[in-house]
């Protein structure tokens, strides 16, 4: 009823019910459940497409920052789950500036509430909790508090030669392809970016992600170690680890939040290339296509909540 009232399905007489009508049907479905059943304690959100445009960064006029704020003022935890995976403060703060920069203002969070913003880079390999007095309004959390059992398992030489795998898969689709790209290395990641001015197609995408998944999968280390290969957009990443490990590793941070009360936002749930698909094993999900579609979802929950 909520999204008939705002899509007019009912009242369509020649354009069935589409996917985007299922998919926000069952999106306010979620929020109605965690409402009712809940409560909602966590909110996890992805970065690109979710909270900000593709490439974009979280400035202060966005709409979704008094949301967050509200959020947090309710006392419910939040965190970004990206893939982005800097190792250094800095680098989040220039994407995540607007909303750190609001929630260290805000006069209606306490200090305690602010603690509970966190950022988890590289799907699940580095985590940053705000901290007003730290240069960035972020500062690291030691593996050792938030990783989870099974990541303190994994090997530095299993990483490597994953990597060294998925590099040789990425390097064999550039060529294949004659990509105009780089291959970048990271200490948890490595993946195929475009050289400046260059755009992917699509197809482009998925064959290099698909490609790139088999060979990992079909190695002994990828049996061992987990890992997401994934379609971002306009470049192509095979990370160590993945968001449902990211969701469960911000649950264990805040002790131990179960399913039910978590809620993940993102935009890539397609089971071929999308790096929040995993994040259903862990949590309550929302499949958005816009930040615009964000802001729709939190005032559900936020409106909801005011006179449950």
């Amino acid at each position: 009823m909520a999204q008939d009232a705002k899509r007019a399905i009912s009242s369509r007489r020649f354009v069935s019910p589409s996917f985007n009508d299922i998919r926000l049907i069952l999106n306010t479905a979620q929020i109605m459940s965690l409402v009712k059943g809940g409560p909602l304690q966590l909110v996890t959100f992805d970065g690109d497409v979710t909270l900000y445009d593709d490439g974009a960064s979280l400035i202060p006029s966005n709409q979704v920052i008094s949301r967050i704020l509200a959020l947090m003022s309710r006392g419910i935890r939040v965190g970004v789950v990206t893939a982005a995976g800097y190792e250094e403060a800095k680098r989040y703060n220039d994407r995540l500036h607007g909303l750190l920069e609001a929630i260290n203002s805000s006069e209606a969070i306490t200090p305690e509430q602010k603690r509970n913003f966190i950022v988890l880079g590289g799907e699940a390999n580095f985590m940053f909790q705000f901290n007003s007095n730290a240069p960035h309004l972020l500062e690291s959390i030691p593996k050792d508090i938030w990783a989870l059992d099974e990541m303190r398992a994994w090997k530095d030489e299993d990483i490597t030669e994953l990597l060294d795998i998925a590099e040789a898969a990425l390097n064999d689709s550039v060529e294949a392809m004659k990509l105009n790209a780089d291959i970048i290395r990271k200490s948890r990641a490595v993946g195929v970016v475009p050289k400046p001015g260059t755009k992917f197609f699509r197809e482009q995408l998925e064959e290099t992600v698909l490609a790139a998944q088999k060979v990992v999968e079909l190695s002994d280390v990828g049996r061992r170690l987990p890992f997401c290969a994934f379609n971002g957009g306009n470049d192509v990443f095979v990370d160590i680890g993945d968001k449902r490990l990211g969701v469960a590793c911000c649950q264990r941070l805040f002790g131990d939040i179960q399913g039910i009360n978590t809620l993940h936002v993102g935009d890539q749930f397609l089971s071929v290339s999308g790096n929040d698909f995993k994040t259903r094993m862990v949590c309550t999900t929302c499949w958005v296509a816009s930040p615009a579609e964000t802001v729709d979802i939190l005032d559900e929950f936020l409106e909801l909540a005011a006179t449950a």
